[in-house]
């Protein structure tokens, strides 16, 4: 056996199925999907698992609502830090109400 090869094939094989396997889809969940749609609306990947994570811990319908929303303004120049300051805005706002 060669030091290129491996059980089942050779190493451009075995390489090939991890660039197929990467380029899969690993979405699993509802607020993975809508983490990704509101960083596509921001235009934010570098941030997206920050929304990830908004998504799975705040009202999904409220974050869509809010990101479309920003999504359709031309001036803003970092929409990402818009939507995030806008977000907690919303929770101080309802925090409020509640106490």
């Amino acid at each position: 056996m060669k030091a290129n090869e491996f059980v089942g094939g050779s190493f451009s094989d075995y390489n090939s199925k991890l660039i197929k396997r990467k380029a899969d889809s690993r979405i699993y969940t509802k607020h993975q999907s809508l983490g990704l749609l509101i960083a596509e609306l921001l235009d934010d990947f570098q941030h997206k698992s920050l929304y990830i994570k908004l998504a799975k811990d705040r009202d999904p319908d409220e974050l869509l609502e809010i990101a479309k929303n920003i999504s359709k303004m031309q001036n803003l120049r970092n929409k990402g830090s818009y939507f995030m300051s806008v977000v907690y805005k919303n929770k101080k706002s309802k925090d409020k109400t509640i106490k």
